[in-house]
């Protein structure tokens, strides 16, 4: 599941015909349109990362060190973008800022008709990146806040340091690797982003490397392999560049210190306008792009003004039950994410259980190798799949061009997320519970089904959860790995996006926006019965 499809990739790219040819893959990297897409991928990916750490690191810095009013309900609105897929946070941008936009002109603020929309190309693809990765950094650096000591600070003030002063010359610096780390990692995610540059860069011939790779792929399908595959390694040489960046800060974060209370500021008569202007940028990011897709939505067609009596749901009853395809992609999203989300809940178990009786270098390494398909990009792994399961295999013939190769793809790419909340929580467990039913004779199977497998199933439940989240309207993995009769809700609201049906691809994402803050309220409930640490914004 991990280390097959990417050695299959490697093989592909260095030795196509069988033989290692070197030349070849050069000309292929060099070439003037894998040059420029690279140098696009480079430029967003990086200012994309920079955006993010001004945007996502204010945020740290007021629900993890201050006593900003309604600190933890902005810190899980400045995680919803991370939740949802990159495609419908760029569609909802579209809308909102477009000259058919329907909640501007409703105040008649919208652009001029026949103008072109601001957001297209290079400076949208970076605004979105920074807003889409900002929780990344916000997560990343918030662990690193919560480990500063109250005391420094406190010596520091009665010393004579303004606040702003015992910030940037005692708290900053002690942070700086979780500022890097947490950098790179908005980089990497950058790198393998496939659904903003679609929809913002492709109508404008911007293209970068996930871009690239799709149209090779749409517009040559399996003949180009030996080409995408090259292009694929390079992304996952600069994805594993970022990993390796943010795995050599995370190494420096060790300091001398007495462990205590964190760190906390108070803000004073600054609490209520600095909470007034952090629900303003929530405003902004958020609320008004989400408002922009329910009115588009909620008209019959562009051009018609959002009134009283224009308002109609029957782009909803027309994605949901009347046309065909997006209720068959309704289907094949919530059973293929289901599926996966199943399968990896009961297998993550007993898998943690044997992971756990490694030595500790055995643990990190196979943690490692867990993790490598989803530090990969996600259209790096599909092309990885496509290579592995393209040839017919002993037993189950081919699987491209079904829906069980996506299903794959999934238990591939979200391996990592399901395992990492079951393996805290068997971690968690004493071990003399096991060590107790093991002397009363009871065999490892009824120990696992009896004592571990009740206790870490809370863990096992979240992590579902996050994988069907994760699953359920991403478009990276399925872009290239569907086929007639397996289309993803992604793939669909790409295509309805791409035919200029927007208020039907509006009604798709308003309808998975609801069904992600559903199971997000769900995981908030449940986070009460999980080890620390899985959730994030708690």
């Amino acid at each position: 599941m991990s280390l097959l499809p990417v050695l299959r990739l490697l093989l592909t790219a260095i030795a196509p015909g069988g033989e290692i040819d070197l030349a070849a893959l050069g000309s292929r990297l060099t070439g003037p349109s894998a040059v420029r897409a690279t140098l696009n991928t480079l430029d967003t990916a990086f200012f994309g990362a920079l955006l993010a750490l001004v945007i996502g690191a204010p945020f740290s810095v007021a629900v993890a060190m201050t006593d900003l009013p309604g600190r933890r309900t902005l810190g899980f609105m400045l995680l919803l973008p991370l939740m949802i897929a990159p495609q419908v946070m760029a569609l909802s941008w579209l809308h909102l800022f477009g000259p058919s936009s329907t909640l501007l002109g409703a105040f008649g603020l919208a652009p001029t008709p026949g103008t072109a929309n601001p957001l297209l190309g290079r400076d949208g693809i970076i605004l979105l990146y920074a807003i889409q990765h900002a929780p990344i950094v916000f997560v990343t650096l918030r662990a690193g806040l919560s480990r500063v000591p109250r005391d420094l600070v406190e010596a520091a003030r009665s010393s004579g340091s303004s606040p702003r002063l015992a910030l940037l010359t005692i708290v900053l610096p002690m942070v700086r690797p979780y500022l890097v780390a947490a950098t790179a990692l908005a980089f990497v995610s950058g790198v393998g982003n496939f659904g903003i540059p679609a929809l913002l860069g492709m109508p404008v011939n911007y293209l970068t490397l996930t871009t690239l790779i799709y149209q090779r792929i749409a517009s040559f399908g399996p003949s180009v392999l030996p080409q995408v595959a090259a292009l694929s390694v390079l992304i996952a040489m600069l994805a594993l560049l970022g990993i390796t960046l943010q795995a050599l800060a995370m190494r420096r974060t060790g300091h001398r210190f007495t462990a205590g209370m964190p760190a906390r500021f108070a803000l004073g008569r600054w609490r209520l306008p600095l909470a007034l202007l952090g629900w303003l940028a929530i405003l902004f990011m958020l609320i008004l792009p989400a408002l922009a897709l329910v009115t588009t939505a909620l008209i019959p067609s562009f051009g018609v003004p959002l009134t009283w009596s224009t308002v109609t749901f029957s782009n909803f009853e027309e994605v949901l039950f009347r046309q065909a395809s997006t209720s068959r992609a309704l289907r094949n999203s919530a059973m293929l994410a289901g599926s996966a989300a199943l399968i990896l809940a009961f297998g993550t178990i007993p898998l943690a259980i044997g992971i756990e009786r490694f030595s500790r270098l055995s643990q990190r390494v196979l943690h490692g190798v867990i993790e490598l398909p989803y530090a990969l990009p996600g259209i790096v792994l599909a092309i990885a799949c496509i290579l592995l399961f393209l040839r017919p295999l002993p037993l189950l013939g081919s699987l491209y061009g079904t829906a069980w190769i996506i299903l794959a793809a999934y238990l591939m790419r979200f391996f990592a997320l399901a395992m990492k909340p079951v393996a805290t929580a068997v971690g968690q467990i004493s071990r003399d519970l096991d060590e107790a039913a093991a002397v009363s004779g009871a065999r490892p199977l009824r120990r696992m089904l009896t004592i571990t497998a009740p206790l870490a199933a809370p863990a096992a439940v979240a992590g579902a959860l996050l994988v069907f989240m994760s699953a359920f309207n991403e478009l990276t993995v399925s872009a290239l790995l569907w086929s007639s009769g397996n289309e993803t809700l992604g793939v669909v609201l790409f295509s309805l996006e791409e035919a200029g049906l927007g208020t039907q691809a509006a009604a798709i994402a308003v309808t998975t926006i609801i069904v992600v803050t559903l199971l997000l309220f769900l995981l908030d409930r449940l986070g009460k019965k999980l080890p620390a640490g899985v959730l994030p914004w708690r």
